[in-house]
């Protein structure tokens, strides 16, 4: 069977099995017989959800991507497992998300808890009017799954499995790498190399380059476990429960009734004991027999029952590379950043650097960008890297106090979030990934009218219900691939060879006011949305002058 086909009734188990196919590459021919490299415009390392994202993004703007994995597999395990509203967002523009949501586990509600009491409920996503959901579960080998079939399905995307990169050399004009393949090394010259191959980044290692933050000295658990089990699909988070004192436990559903539990263990736990099942199961079962009985005291009652499928012992860290652009070689990812997980700052951050990124590569590569554009990635996945890891160390940093004073203050913030809604702002068991707002970025037309609301120059554009020519759709699906003008009134004549797509809407558009409010619409105003939809300008009173300035800002000619 060949992996990419990816038929729909395989289980997570035969999707975590199968291998992909190796073939000896022409560009491998081409040096035997040459000794010369063939040229590439953009070559990606690491299949992981990052690379893939921008490889299909990419290759769906009409650019011709090698992308390069040394692996033949899938991952193995849950590991990622919570996609953002805004991932959602993106992979449905790369015509995946669809695939994801039906498969994935939606959810917006948590739960907190103290000891043995529930401590207060949260919503991510109170108010109706959106596509998605604020998260979904999903284990990483689908999500990959996903992506690899979609990007085999594109004629520009050539995937090189088992293909390592073990040598490279920047020049002014490109990159050479060495690739060692199972039947021998050669090269390959890339244009533009972008480097997402994790967290351990052997591209970062062979430029020299490091990761510099924080180590958390603490340990914790991943277990899944697979069970038929009647509780809701929420995140249940536990600070100091009687079934697992001193420490804490989170618990999240999975599609195919398996179930990921987190266990903090400590600094001093040994990681491969903690691993072998003698350890695990005891935990699991106290958990959930806890759970069972309302979540409470942890006393002995009936758990569901349940088989091991996965463990992993992981250790927090905080750090990011100083620079995310190094001439023709960009890091992305795991590679340029890595946060601690509770909060789903990762792979969501990740596939923000592959949408930001994107469009920008597209465009020097086609000629309509100067390079320099490709600096404002950096800067704006740099601040966004840094938003993640300040909201990542906070909440490490709540949920494994280092001293008894902290340990003190954290346990009176949690008794008082009990009755008391200012308390619960300050309760930290993982801030949950949200989208950067790109402020101070220099690609931002600043405001010269007075507005409400969030959508400001930098933030990502909020979705909202629409009805266009007696179709049901949503905002984000009718903004092009390049930028859009957003006009609210009839359509005006501001984008004339800028090649930005007008969508001219009304509040016939508009029936249940969500766009209206989200965008603190008046007739006559306008957004300009960048191709990552995040919002480049907006006007009151917008002139053919203005919006040809902001797009010149935005692609980084003016």
């Amino acid at each position: 069977m060949n992996p990419l086909d990816l038929p729909p009734h395989l289980s997570g188990h035969e999707i975590q099995a199968l291998e992909f196919g190796v073939q000896r590459s022409a560009d491998h021919d081409a040096y035997a017989r040459t000794g010369q490299p063939v040229r590439h415009a953009v070559v990606v390392v690491g299949a992981g959800p990052v690379g893939l994202t921008l490889a299909i993004d990419l290759a769906q703007r009409g650019q011709r991507v090698l992308l390069l994995d040394d692996d033949r597999r899938l991952s193995t395990g849950s590991r990622a497992i919570c996609f953002a509203k805004r991932t959602l967002e993106i992979w449905d523009r790369l015509g995946v998300g669809e695939r994801m949501v039906a498969k994935g586990v939606g959810w917006n509600v948590g739960k907190v808890f103290f000891g043995a009491e529930h401590v207060y409920t949260f919503d991510l996503l109170p108010e109706p009017g959106h596509e998605r959901p604020a998260f979904i579960n999903l284990q990483q080998y689908y999500a990959e799954a996903y992506l690899v079939a979609r990007a085999a399905a594109l004629p520009n995307v050539e995937l090189r499995f088992a293909n390592r990169v073990a040598a490279l050399e920047t020049r002014d004009d490109g990159v050479v790498l060495g690739i060692d393949a199972p039947d021998g090394r050669y090269e390959v010259v890339a244009d533009w190399l972008v480097a997402c191959d994790g967290s351990r980044s052997p591209l970062r290692q062979l430029m020299g380059l490091e990761s510099k933050g924080r180590v958390f000295r603490d340990r914790f658990l991943i277990a899944d476990v697979k069970m038929e089990a009647d509780f809701p699909t929420e995140r249940w988070f536990w600070f100091d429960p009687p079934f697992h004192p001193n420490q804490s436990v989170l618990l999240h559903r999975q599609p195919d009734d398996v179930w990921r539990i987190d266990f903090q263990l400590g600094w001093d736990a040994d990681a491969d004991a903690e691993k072998t099942p003698e350890r695990i199961i005891p935990r699991v079962r106290a958990l959930l027999g806890a759970a069972a009985q309302g979540q409470a005291d942890g006393s002995p009652s009936p758990a569901p029952s349940f088989q091991l499928e996965w463990a992993s012992v992981y250790t927090f860290a905080c750090e990011r590379m100083d620079h995310f652009r190094h001439g023709r070689v960009l890091f992305a990812g795991d590679a340029a950043h890595r946060v601690s997980p509770f909060g789903a700052r990762g792979a969501n951050s990740g596939v923000q650097d592959a949408d930001n990124l994107g469009w920008k590569l597209d465009r020097v590569l086609r000629g309509a960008s100067p390079a320099a554009l490709l600096d404002s990635y950096a800067l704006e996945r740099e601040f966004a890297a840094d938003e993640n890891i300040r909201n990542s160390t906070r909440s490490t940093d709540f949920i494994t106090p280092k001293s008894e004073v902290s340990r003190l203050f954290r346990d009176a913030v949690l008794d008082l979030a009990r009755e008391h809604a200012f308390a619960r702002r300050l309760v930290n068991s993982g801030r949950l990934s949200t989208p950067s707002t790109y402020d101070g970025s220099p690609l931002n037309t600043p405001d010269v009218d007075a507005w409400a609301g969030a959508m400001r120059p930098g933030a990502p554009a909020a979705d909202a219900p629409l009805t266009v020519d007696g179709r049901v759709t949503w905002l984000l699906r009718e903004l092009g691939a390049d930028f859009t003008l957003l006009v609210w009134g009839p359509p005006l004549r501001l984008c004339t060879g800028l090649g930005c797509k007008v969508l001219a809407l009304t509040p016939a558009a508009d029936p249940d006011g969500w766009l209206a409010k989200r965008y603190d619409l008046q007739p006559g105003n306008a957004y300009l949305l960048r191709p990552d939809q995040h919002v480049a300008a907006r006007w009151r009173r917008p002139t053919a002058a203005a919006v040809e300035d902001a797009v010149a800002r935005a692609t980084a000619r003016s």
